[in-house]
């Protein structure tokens, strides 16, 4: 492992870094031992990007920094504890806090890890180097893979070797292409790429929960679709999930995981076997599926009959893909007009329900619910304007 050579930053005046729970946290576990923040949060210090969890690393193994943690009146919960990670909740702040490790056996999914007290070891089996930083609770940085260098650069580079990273953990592939389209600039590390592509196969082994968990955040990064495109020619994208080659509508869409699994998936009826995706993403991919292609020429009227047959989801859903798959620029007013329907016409009940048709004498059965949609039809054709007085006289002149 070679440190940096530039000369590192110093972070001590960071507000972040100086929050009193943090630092009360790191006060409690530098007695005795050492702990310093880790990967994530230092590297998003660097870059100038918010930092939304702060991972600590220790010297103290999970049983002492529990004890350690609780005699300070915090709470200690052991979320990862055979990996030698305990979560500490300081006055409503949460911390992942890990023993420092080193990798004793790994077969490409899963790795048996051994405690150590060196943090150049931790260093050396983290992914890459821009997360294999570390930080003092004082603002000095601790730099054992160069990756100020890589941070300097926006190159996202496999920590040593990357055939060995990689057959490590394969799920560290994916992770490649994920780092990538959030933080890099310019094309991929060659040799990380290279070993990407040759071990792509590793992939098939590894659970849905995982790779869905991966692909998600890829597909919510600045430059997504470049790095599926990337993906696609490499022929590593085919092992995560049936794909058409919509690149232009994922740069013009949101940064939306669901919208942008669906606009390139090929099979999209089989995403949720395949992905594991949950009960809602699963209904957003079934709304889609059962969507139309929208124009942007509604008159106010259709516009707001289809957002009620639709559901505001789905309407959104619609709405986006269908610009995206277009030629309008982003600034389009009709389009932008459609988008924000919901917000400016909130979705209204039918006014009248099959209590309402019983008391008027209808009786219960399949006639009853008829009778509802013909009153329901009449009200979305009045564009919601009638009344319940009105469609109650209505369903009474639907007698026989």
């Amino acid at each position: 492992m070679t440190s940096s050579t530039r000369k590192l930053p110093d972070l001590s005046k960071a507000k972040w870094l100086n929050e009193p729970r943090l630092q009360s946290l790191l006060a409690i576990l530098n007695r005795g031992g050492e702990t310093r923040i880790a990967g994530g949060a230092v590297r998003n210090a660097l870059l100038g990007m918010p930092i939304a969890d702060v991972d600590l690393a220790t010297t103290f193994v999970p049983q002492d920094v529990t004890q350690m943690a609780k005699g300070a009146g915090f709470g200690v919960h052991p979320t990862g504890i055979d990996h030698g990670t305990v979560t500490v909740v300081a006055r409503g702040a949460t911390f992942e806090v890990t023993t420092l490790r080193r990798d004793v056996e790994t077969d490409g999914r899963h790795a048996h890890v051994a405690f150590t007290n060196n943090f150049a070891e931790d260093a050396s089996r983290r992914d890459f180097t821009i997360n294999a930083l570390y930080l003092d609770r004082k603002g000095k940085i601790y730099d054992f893979t160069d990756g100020y260098t890589d941070i300097l650069k926006r190159r996202v580079r496999f920590v040593g070797e990357a055939t060995q990273r990689i057959t490590e953990d394969y799920l560290r592939i994916l992770r490649f292409f994920r780092f990538f389209a959030a933080y890099a600039k310019g094309a991929p590390d060659r040799a990380g790429l290279a070993a990407c592509k040759k071990h792509k196969a590793g992939l098939d082994g590894l659970s849905a929960e995982r790779i869905r968990q991966e692909l998600f955040k890829l597909l919510a990064a600045p430059r997504a679709a470049e790095a599926l495109e990337i993906m696609a020619k490499a022929g590593i994208l085919k092992h995560i999930v049936p794909y058409t080659d919509q690149w232009r509508v994922i740069k013009r869409l949101s940064p939306d995981p669901v919208l942008r699994l669906f606009a390139i998936a090929s099979a999209p009826s089989t995403l949720k076997e395949k992905l594991r995706l949950s009960n809602d993403e699963a209904q957003r991919i079934e709304g889609l599926m059962a969507s139309p292609e929208l124009k942007s020429d509604f008159t106010a009227k259709e516009a707001r009959a289809k957002l009620y047959e639709m559901g505001v989801q789905a309407w959104r859903d619609a709405v986006q893909l269908s610009w995206a798959k277009g030629r309008a620029g982003k600034a389009d007013k009709a389009w932008s007009k459609l988008l924000k329907l919901p917000d400016d016409w909130p979705v209204p009940s039918l006014p009248i329900s099959g209590k309402d048709l019983l008391a008027k004498g209808f009786g219960p059965g399949p006639d009853l619910g008829q009778v509802l949609k013909q009153a329901e039809a009449h009200w979305v054709a009045s564009d919601f304007k009638a009344t319940r007085d009105e469609l109650l006289n209505f369903v009474e002149s639907q007698k026989v």
